[in-house]
């Protein structure tokens, strides 16, 4: 069947939810699009070529042309809850792999860069420090 038509993709609400303990996110989730043309027409309508969905998301779209049932998953934050459970007042306190001094991942290097039509997108721009 054809995917939706963009004015019925838009009206879509997603299937998302929560865990939520004395005020604190525990963790989350959705259902997630399970067909290729409507994943694909999704990342048309957020302004997506199809050379940039590809780059970006080749491994989806391809897993997608296989078929895939609908599903969802959730992950709960471990160390939110060891947190909560430990009493302690701030993540950092627990997290097993704290960002450095200068906000980087020292395992995955991140945060990367972005392309200049993300920050456009967004009305960022990046300005050089002051010597």
């Amino acid at each position: 069947s054809e995917p939706p038509a963009a004015e019925d993709l838009l009206k879509m609400r997603a299937k998302a939810y929560d865990v939520v303990l004395n005020g604190i996110e525990l963790g989350g989730g959705s259902i997630r699009i399970h067909r290729g043309d409507v994943q694909r027409k999704i990342f048309q309508l957020l302004g997506l070529s199809d050379e940039e969905a590809r780059e970006k998301f080749d491994f989806l779209l391809e897993a997608l042309k296989f078929g895939a049932p609908p599903h969802g998953g959730i992950a709960l934050g471990l160390d939110r809850i060891v947190m909560l459970f430990g009493k302690f007042d701030s993540i950092r306190d627990v997290i097993a792999f704290p960002k450095n001094a200068r906000a980087v991942c020292p395992l995955s290097l991140a945060p990367g860069g972005v392309a200049d039509s993300q920050l456009e997108e967004l009305g960022l721009r990046i300005a050089k420090a002051k010597a």
